[in-house]
């Protein structure tokens, strides 16, 4: 639903000239900016892939729940897989990396909550690795934008709390637009946190339409 998303609203950004999709089936849309990479396992990906040379930025938005999950296979899932697509594109100070984790990501790595303690412990060492920037997207409830077609099932039950949401705790909400102009901005003029909660996200999509 995420990376729909932010693929949409890439695919409009007048200054994005060319996107690579990466993902375990193909998106069904056709751009003429759009490029398709069908990868059946992030972890085989080669590290230094020369498929995904020559962009400015990495959009991950892969990701599952933590429900029935045990914590080796959410680790596997979440830290390793998004470890490994951060080695095959070859990190650098050519490329900014923006990893959607979530609201309540625990970056002690110390606390109970287990899918908090990993999504820590994966932004964390994200931002080790030697990217322009490396950021932890952390958004809350997120609204979808016109035109998808992945939104998860549940929502059509609960998307009319959104403006409910927006009134009451409105750090807790964000619209998909938002989030997406927040990555490209953050990607292209770099911000002041590299941990990214969803009022930053208000802020950076504000600059973004500003310009």
């Amino acid at each position: 639903m995420v990376g729909e998303g932010v693929l949409l609203e890439s695919l409009a950004h007048s200054d994005i000239t060319e996107v690579l999709s990466v993902s375990r089936k193909p998106t069904g849309r056709s751009h003429p900016k759009l490029k398709e990479y069908i990868v059946a396992d992030f972890l085989s990906l080669p590290e230094n892939d020369e498929k995904l040379t020559g962009y400015d930025a990495v959009f991950f938005c892969a990701g599952i729940s933590s429900l029935g999950i045990k914590e080796p296979e959410y680790r596997r899932i979440t830290y390793d897989t998004t470890l490994a697509f951060a080695r095959a594109v070859t990190p650098s100070p050519k490329i900014s990396f923006v990893y959607v984790s979530g609201s309540g990501t625990d970056s002690t790595e110390k606390g109970r909550i287990m899918w908090a303690r990993v999504k820590g412990k994966t932004e964390n060492d994200l931002m080790k690795l030697p990217f322009k920037q490396a950021f932890g997207f952390r958004p809350g409830f997120m609204e979808p934008v016109q035109g998808q077609k992945n939104v998860l099932s549940f929502y059509k039950y609960i998307l009319w709390m959104a403006p409910v949401i927006r009134f009451i705790a409105p750090n807790m909400i964000n619209t998909l637009q938002e989030v997406a102009l927040a990555m490209i901005e953050a990607a292209q003029n770099g911000y002041e946190k590299n941990v990214v909660e969803v009022k930053d996200i208000g802020i950076l999509a504000r600059r973004a339409r500003q310009r």
